[in-house]
């Protein structure tokens, strides 16, 4: 296998607070569960992130605060020893690698179940997640989360910035605050889902403040400069509906643009978008781009390569992929030196037990010497 050298902005190094990063390209944030149970992260989750050590930056797959935080079975959590100690066996392995990690905190809110946590679900409003649950038994109807009190609501704050110390304790070298995807902090900003009428509902201002305290909250327990916020504006999975896409967003960055955020991260970014080019334009730190790569399909041959490098061009400062790296451990180099991408394998083996679709994707050696060993093609 014969392959040159691709000169791109992606593998230039760049700096995130005190951390030097070899090149720009982050392993977004996935949901693998392969954690135990209890949410103590396993030894084969060393094996996975440390073969993927070559990103600028690992996010590691979302950790939940809290006990009723937990969305589906085998998520990690950060919530107590066992799990520091699990996590600390990943940071360690990845750190030997010469990588280096933050750790999404991500709290499910109405996303959960009480087969998979042990209790009832919450929100910001008794409204039912409108579809199904996987749960240990296979999937069930959602139920309806309790509303948080506004004691569940500054106990929750807390409970992130414990985490995000329990987070350092073990080793990362910070954490991204989930208010993407339909979670949580998602739940509050949108009206959909958002139906109180009290501080932390109604206007703008108070469907931003649950995400801007739990942010600010994470900032003052470990440092400003150890934590990033994940959003996804105008994302509807999970059922969430935003309403005022347009509105929130920009009061939320305006909200968090003076505390000395280490990252802003874009999910499904779009540099056309007017948004985003406002978001660009409005923060004033280091921004993660997640580019549209097709939800739901196949993913392109470059592995989202060129519309990474658009991004970059619009003012981006690090591109985040996600299922580029859960098949190509060794995507960095695969997209240095232009080396065809393995594919991502069925879609259930990213959420089932075990090796394989996991730890068993191959690097280009062994490809390589596939090639030339006939002998152990089919093998």
């Amino acid at each position: 296998m014969t392959n040159t050298a691709v000169d791109s902005r992606l593998f230039e190094p760049a700096r995130l607070g005190a951390l030097h990063l070899p090149n720009r390209l982050v392993m977004a944030p996935m949901t693998r569960n392969r954690a135990g149970a209890d949410g103590v992260p396993q030894p084969i989750m060393a094996t996975y992130y440390a073969q993927r050590a070559s990103a600028g930056l690992i996010i590691a797959e979302a950790s939940t605060p809290n006990a009723v935080g937990q969305t589906y079975p085998n998520i990690t959590a950060i919530h107590n020893e066992a799990h520091v100690a699990g996590w600390r066996g990943v940071t360690d392995a990845v750190r030997a690698a010469g990588g280096r990690m933050f750790l999404q905190l991500q709290h499910g809110g109405r996303v959960g179940h009480p087969d998979n946590s042990g209790l009832t679900p919450v929100a910001p409003s008794p409204i039912p997640l409108p579809d199904t649950i996987f749960t240990p038994s296979g999937h069930q109807p959602a139920v309806v989360p309790r509303e948080m009190t506004i004691d569940e609501i500054h106990s929750t704050v807390a409970d992130f910035a414990a985490a995000a110390r329990n987070a350092i304790d073990a080793g990362f070298a910070g954490v991204e605050v989930h208010g993407a995807n339909g979670y949580l902090l998602h739940q509050f900003l949108a009206q959909g889902t958002n139906h109180r009428t009290d501080a932390y509902g109604g206007s703008v201002a108070g469907r931003i403040r649950f995400t801007v305290e739990v942010v600010k909250a994470v900032a003052d327990a470990i440092g400003p400069e150890r934590v990033g916020v994940r959003i996804a504006p105008g994302l509807t999975v999970n059922g969430i509906e935003e309403g005022d896409t347009e509105d929130i967003y920009p009061a939320l960055i305006a909200a968090l643009a003076d505390a000395g955020l280490a990252y802003l991260h874009v999910v499904f970014a779009d540099p056309d978008q007017p948004l985003f080019q406002e978001i660009r334009k409005t923060w004033p730190g280091t921004l993660v781009a997640n580019p549209v790569l097709g939800w739901g399909k196949p993913l392109p041959a470059d592995g989202g390569k060129r519309e990474g490098e658009r991004l970059l061009a619009a003012g981006a400062d690090l591109i985040s992929l996600g299922r580029s790296f859960l098949a190509n451990p060794d995507l960095t180099e695969r997209l240095r030196i232009g080396a065809p991408l393995n594919p991502v394998r069925d879609k259930g083996l990213m959420y089932t037990g075990g090796e394989t679709g996991y730890t068993d994707y191959p690097v280009l050696a062994a490809v390589e010497r596939r090639a030339e060993t006939p002998e152990l093609v089919g093998a």
